[in-house]
């Protein structure tokens, strides 16, 4: 893992998909940790705006979503390759906004608000900003969680290091869960629970609620 810094190794921003070098690059990783940004929390109504990835080399993308696309057939062939791990922070509703969205079918995938739920026990605080705090020692802003993230041709620079860091952070979090995991025995249940986020999704996508309900 290479050493992280206020800002990425490599950056850059793309429209509607990445490009075929960029596309190569993250090919060849085991893991990629990938956020999403969406004009809300509806699926089918809140429009997928933007994608960020990051691999282990800090190699940072984002992938501005327009109105309208349907489709982005490089970023669906990583997210959809077996031999990647897809490391996500509520993986539930980015998986949900990626298929909604773009078509696209993530797998696999380890979600580290599930792993941090999974491991750190002692603690009732797992969101994304908690997490990284504790398990990589980096203070996220979160000042620009709550934006127009539609405007994808204007997006600030505020918004774009937010969007960065949201992923950047992500792959030594996961590193730092996996370790507890498997200490404290729970590795198989966590993989078991990441199996099952892509029917959490489509169960969320589709408004059903209460089907494990009594």
């Amino acid at each position: 893992m290479t050493d992280l810094s206020a800002q990425p190794r490599t950056f850059a921003v793309f429209d509607g998909d990445l490009d075929a070098d960029w596309a190569d690059r993250y090919s060849h990783a085991t893991a990629l940790a990938v956020d999403t940004e969406a004009m809300g929390l509806i699926h089918g109504r809140d429009r997928l705006c933007l994608v960020q990835i990051c691999d282990a080399e800090d190699q940072v993308s984002c992938i501005r979503i327009a109105l309208g696309q349907t489709e982005a057939p490089r970023l669906k062939a990583l997210m959809e390759r077996a031999s990647i791990e897809k490391v996500f922070h509520f993986a539930r509703f980015d998986v949900a906004a990626l298929a909604t969205g773009l078509g696209i079918r993530v797998n696999p995938i380890f979600c580290t608000k599930v792993g941090s739920r999974l491991a750190r026990t002692y603690s009732p605080r797992h969101g994304l900003k908690e997490v990284v705090m504790e398990l990589v020692g980096v203070e996220l802003d979160k000042q620009a969680q709550s934006s127009d993230w539609g405007r994808v041709d204007e997006l600030s620079e505020t918004q774009l290091a937010y969007a960065a860091n949201d992923a950047r952070y992500l792959l030594p979090a996961r590193d730092r869960l996996k370790e507890m995991l498997q200490r404290e025995g729970r590795w198989e249940l966590a993989e078991r629970c990441f199996a099952c986020i892509p029917v959490m999704s489509d169960l969320d996508r589709f408004r059903f609620t209460q089907t494990f309900e009594h």
